[in-house]
Order: structure tokens, then sequence, then C-alpha cells
């Protein structure tokens, strides 16, 4: 049997993937409305070689801002700006799923039309938040009630239905990088005493219904999760990651997903988040299609393809800095070099302006 590698074909929920090489999602801050715009669509276009592009997050809700100039999904506005990219992207045959994103905690009242940023419990993040003022410190957010929680859980599915009404292949949960499905079920954050908290279960619970929710709306093949074991970004840690994370890939077997995509931020630094664990444990128990990411250069992919850690391999930065990764992967040509300094700037330059190998100028030649 041949072993698969980044361009052997992969079929996701009703897709067929052309490469396994997938565009990780990324905030790139160009929404300064809150609705995609042109300038989106033309970015997303020109990664469309891509087997699958996962969108940069956007929030399900008015309240569910953590940043400026991001995307929301929650209002007609917003449906029919990002009907300009996914028409885009499927003009030129690629294929994308609309991350849906609630950022809990990591929001501030400048950003939300004054309210308090809410989460599982009343912890403040030790984080600074980006306002359109600048970076403030964080504030303590509010503690959920039930009925909150199930507002928040149908918040999640109707913007899954507004997802696939602006074009949309299919969607993933934002359950990662300590945002609100994730400060929910880590322990570092998470100090309920209902049944949203204390035990492995009960903080995968909020995590399940949101997946349910999301399932009944749109259907399992139109839907992915993506999760973060070891990343301590926005102050999380969990006592036990290993066992916490192992239950929820296991609780999410039955639904039948799309796809698990697991990133490793965080690995780099080992035990910054809780104890390190090998990934490899996710394998041997999702039953579904697995999409890692992290760091990731050809090379690392292709062993990971051929190990079984993965399915597929979700790239960020190198999709940043060249729209044809695919086809320069394929080649086994250069690469351009990303600038950091543009990744979250607004406007054209560090977002439509690097070349590709069609037009000759290779930064990376030069």
């Amino acid at each position: 049997m041949t072993m698969p590698d980044l361009f052997t074909p992969l079929k996701i929920g009703r897709l067929t993937l052309p490469n396994r090489i997938v565009m990780a999602p990324m905030t790139r801050n160009r929404a300064p409305e809150t609705i995609a715009n042109a300038l989106m669509a033309e970015y997303y276009a020109q990664r469309a070689s891509a087997g699958l592009i996962i969108s940069e997050g956007s929030q399900i809700s008015p309240t569910a801002v953590g940043y400026p100039a991001t995307p929301g999904i929650h209002s007609p506005e917003q449906i029919a700006g990002w009907r300009l990219v996914t028409d885009a992207v499927h003009a030129k045959g690629g294929r994308i799923f609309l991350q849906l994103w609630h950022c809990g905690r990591i929001s501030h009242p400048d950003l939300i039309a004054g309210a308090q940023p809410v989460s599982s419990s009343a912890v403040k993040p030790q984080t600074k938040v980006i306002t359109w003022q600048g970076p403030k410190d964080a504030v303590t957010p509010h503690a959920l009630s039930r009925e909150e929680i199930a507002t928040i859980v149908a918040d999640y599915a109707q913007a899954a239905k507004n997802a696939l009404a602006a074009g949309f292949d299919g969607v993933e949960i934002h359950a990662a990088n300590g945002y609100l499905i994730d400060q929910f079920l880590r322990d570092g954050v998470n100090r309920r005493n209902d049944e949203y908290g204390g035990s492995v279960a009960n903080r995968c619970r909020f995590l399940l219904q949101v997946t349910q929710a999301v399932v009944d709306a749109v259907g399992a093949d139109r839907v992915g999760v993506r999760l973060s074991p070891w990343q301590p970004f926005n102050d999380m840690a969990d006592s036990n990651p290993q066992a916490l994370f192992c239950h929820a890939v296991e609780a999410l077997n039955p639904f039948g997903l799309a796809y698990l995509h697991i990133t490793e931020m965080g690995r780099e630094n080992p035990g910054a988040a809780g104890p390190d664990f090998d990934p490899m444990e996710f394998r041997r128990r999702w039953k579904g299609l697995l999409i890692t990411n992290a760091g990731y250069a050809k090379a690392r992919a292709q062993a990971a393809l051929a190990s079984g850690l993965a399915d597929a391999i979700a790239f960020g930065v190198p999709f940043i800095a060249n729209p044809d990764l695919v086809e320069r992967f394929r080649g086994n040509h250069p690469l351009n070099a990303a600038d950091p300094r543009t990744f979250y700037t607004g406007g054209a330059r560090g977002y439509l302006d690097y070349p590709t190998l069609n037009h000759g100028e290779d930064r990376a030649d030069r």
C-alpha cells in the first residue's frame, strides 16, 4: 500500500481535496466594519489551490468580538460580505470552511459596546487585549449562567447556517487558543461547580453541546472542530491536558465530523500549558480524519502523513507569504519569507502583494 503524501487526494465530508495542504485559520484584521470585503476575497482567492482553506475566525454574535477589524457571521451584511469571498474562491476551484469564533474573556468592553466579556468563570486573564485604542489590560469576565450558555449554543448553530448561506462548504468550531470553548475545557480558567465544571466530562459539556447544535444545523459532514491541547496563549493551562483532550476526542467521535483539527502550538515550550504528551494519543483515539498544524515545513509534513500522525497538514505563516504554496511545495521551490510587521496592519501591503512563481519575482531568489 502506497503511503499518502501532501499531493494525495483526500475526501473530507462532502468534498474531495486535490491535496492535503490546508490553509490554517489566521486572523488578519482586514475587516474594519466587521464585514468581509473585496480585499479579503482577493486574498483568499489567491490561495485557492490549497486542498482546503479554513477562514480566519468569525464572531458568531456582536458580543463575541475579541479584536478590532475582525469579521462576523451574524448579520445579513456579513453574510453578503462573505459571499464575495466564497464566490471568488470557488471561481478558482477552491474549497473553504468558515471558522466559528467566540472570544469569551479575551475581549474588552471597548470592543463589545460597553458590555462585560463572558467566560466559564469570573477569572481575569493575565494578558493584554487589543482594542481600537491599542492594548489594554483584560477585565474580569462575567461567568455565564445556564440560560446564557444555551443562548450562545444557539448562536453557534445560527452562525453555521449563516455560513452556508454565505456559500461556505462547511464550518470549523474554534475550540482552541484560549477562546470561549477552551475557557470551559481547561481547569486553569474553569472554576465552575455545576454541570459545566469540575470533572473532565463536565468541562467538555459546552464543547459537545455546541458541536451537537452545529451538526444539527448543517450536517456532521460539513463540520470540523479545532483543539489546542498544548497552547498557553491567552493565559491558558490545564492540570492534566492529556486526560482532558483525550476524553474530548473520544466524546467527539460519535458525531461523525468531517475532521478534527489539532494544533500543536505550545509544544515548542514544553509544560507551559500543562504536562506534555505524545500527539499520537489522539491518532490512536480519533476514528475520523485528523488535521495537524504548527510550524510544519514540507519534509516534516510528509513525515507526519507517512507516520499516520495526521491525514492532512495545516500551514499558517507559509500561506501568508506564499499564495502559491501548493505549487512551490510540488516543485520544491524556495519560499518567500513572511513579514510579521504587516500581519495585522490592514490594507493590501503584506496581504495581497507577495509574489508568485508565475510572476518570476520569487523574493527568495533575490
